[in-house]
């Protein structure tokens, strides 16, 4: 808490103090206002506005098609909905990959229209070079390896990754890499544990583990699949915490057979007029 009781955000300093006592982080995807308020009073640590939102939240049948005014509507919205917690936008596939410039241009974008505090980007190789000129903008960047969601079709679809010995030596060197190039965090995805165990020990960032074992320093999952709203598949990581789908099937088919058998409204849901002003008004009609 800061002076006068108000909620101090958090900033990259508290997340590596988490990571050094031992404290795990807690970030959430999210993708419009009101559940930045949801996730805000919960005390999160991070919100991710995720390119996940492609599918779970606009209907494409994957992350590729979603563009970048489409995540900044999102990210916009969910930036005006935070306080405390560290707000990070996901740079939507096609974005940033082709040139340093590119990568840096649309990083400014999410972070002046946007105003978030990290930006994030998937891979290593060439997307190395990508975060060490974004980092040298002065955005600080999350890193995103194992099953990295745009590019799942070149690794075999949404499955697990790093399952070998030398894949998972690949995906360490990534790792490595990409924390070289300055990368504040590192998210790690659908990997075995005994691989995520092994890049904590050699990483100094914080990494946010997502179907990558206990432990990782942190852990995130998508609002949408933790509280049972999105009903498309859901990955072995997912834990329902609740099932808002079905509560909300339930309320709008309640709703659907009440006007149809005239149960609703009812007279309490309405506003009524003085019986005088019914009258005068009637007066009114048939003077015409």
């Amino acid at each position: 808490m800061s002076v006068a009781g108000t909620v101090r955000p958090l900033a990259l300093g508290d997340l590596a103090a988490k990571k050094d006592a031992g404290e795990p982080i807690v970030m959430i995807t999210a993708y419009d206002h009101p559940s930045a308020r949801i996730v805000e009073e919960a005390g999160v640590d991070m919100v991710l506005v995720g390119d996940s939102a492609a599918m779970t939240v606009l209907g494409y049948s994957s992350t590729v098609p979603v563009t970048i005014d489409e995540m900044l509507m999102l990210t916009r919205a969910v930036r005006r909905g935070l306080t405390r917690p560290l707000l990070v936008g996901d740079l939507p596939f096609g974005s940033y990959e082709a040139s340093d410039e590119l990568a840096v241009a649309t990083a400014q974008r999410f972070v002046k229209e946007a105003g978030c505090d990290l930006v994030k980007i998937e891979r290593g190789g060439t997307t190395v070079d990508r975060a060490r000129a974004i980092v040298a903008a002065g955005i600080p960047v999350v890193g995103h390896v194992g099953l990295t969601p745009q590019t799942a079709t070149a690794l075999g679809g949404y499955r697990a990754q790093g399952r070998t010995a030398e894949a998972a030596l690949a995906m360490i060197d990534d790792a490595l890499a990409l924390q070289d190039a300055g990368c504040a965090l590192l998210v790690v995805e659908a990997v075995p544990a005994e691989v995520t165990a092994l890049l904590v020990e050699r990483l100094t960032i914080p990494v946010i583990g997502i179907g990558a074992g206990a432990d990782a320093d942190g852990q995130v999952l998508v609002l949408h699949d933790l509280l049972g709203i999105y009903d498309g598949p859901a990955a072995k990581f997912v834990k329902r915490y609740a099932d808002l789908r079905g509560a909300a099937l339930a309320g709008v088919e309640e709703y659907a057979r009440e006007v149809r058998s005239g149960a609703y409204p009812a007279a309490e849901h309405g506003y009524g007029m003085p019986s005088a002003e019914v009258a005068r008004l009637q007066e009114l009609l048939a003077g015409r």
